[in-house]
């Protein structure tokens, strides 16, 4: 079976839609953050699930269609944006989320941006 190329391209857009939610969520926060008063906000969370949804969509879409996926770095985003999702459910209704907390989405976001473009 092959997914129409229109629905892919959504999945994806949609994919980069929560990317930018999950990151800018922690940008906002940055300033916060550093006084000891960063929070989990909703774009956060929004963009973590966002995130964990399409990508997994996307694979399954590209294994439908008889395509290659590479495992370990599949693996390795899916390992990281649970840890994300993890995060950001544990500690979506703190006042106010342990510095460490932020940080390691922020990084692991990253990472994963990174994974993405630059492991072939």
């Amino acid at each position: 079976m092959t997914i129409p190329p229109i629905v892919f391209g959504i999945v994806l857009i949609l994919h980069f839609v929560g990317l930018a939610s999950l990151l800018g969520g922690v940008l906002v926060q940055v300033k916060d953050t550093i006084a000891g008063k960063g929070r989990i906000i909703a774009a956060m969370i929004h963009g973590a699930l966002t995130q964990l949804v399409t990508g997994i969509l996307l694979v399954a879409f590209i294994e439908m269609g008889g395509g290659s996926i590479n495992n370990g770095k599949i693996g390795t985003k899916l390992a990281i944006v649970l840890l994300i999702t993890v995060l950001v459910f544990l500690f979506r209704k703190k006042a106010a989320a342990p510095s460490w907390v932020i940080w390691v989405i922020g990084a692991f976001t990253l990472a994963n941006i990174c994974i993405a473009v630059l492991w072939h």
